[in-house]
């Protein structure tokens, strides 16, 4: 399994450099990164690549989805005027994610009792003269960041 890792040859040594997979990852800034951790890992399935408790911070990743999750004030805040005060925290945004097959996840958050902020749909969007389509569904984290699941009907 690919971790993210790149072993560089130099001169007499073997440096190894932990690097992001993806060239975008969110973090998020988090009430209680535990009960995050708990959502996104033992429901939704992420694995945890590596995580400081010390610091409420965890990199997870979910078949090449990656995401950070970090507990304001803990360790170090981004906190001039760019937390989130109130609840649900970010507001405006939903975080696309692809996954081989909805139904899992949808399983697992029934199981669990988490309700959709958006139902499953089939959704076709235009693109370059057709259009792509998503089985798609919205659920809110603990902390209300939207999560759009999806799984590619491919173009018609």
């Amino acid at each position: 399994m690919d971790r993210g890792f790149t072993v560089y040859a130099v001169p007499n040594l073997q440096v190894i450099r932990a690097v992001m997979a993806n060239i975008l990852v969110p973090e998020f800034a988090v009430s209680n990164w535990l009960a995050s951790k708990d959502f996104y890992c033992r429901i939704l399935g992420f694995e945890c690549l590596y995580e400081r408790p010390e610091e409420g911070f965890c990199y997870l990743s979910l078949d090449g989805a990656e995401l950070m999750i970090d507990q304001i004030g803990l360790g170090r805040s981004f906190d001039d005027g760019h937390l989130p005060r109130s609840f649900p925290f970010g507001k405006g945004l939903n975080v696309q994610i692809k996954v081989p097959r909805i139904g899992p996840l949808l399983n697992a958050l029934a199981a669990a009792e988490i309700p959709l902020h958006l139902d499953p749909e089939d959704k076709w969007y235009r693109k370059h003269g057709g259009e792509v389509g998503n089985r798609q569904f919205v659920v809110a984290d603990p902390d209300g960041y939207l999560l759009r699941f999806f799984e590619d009907l491919g173009r018609r």
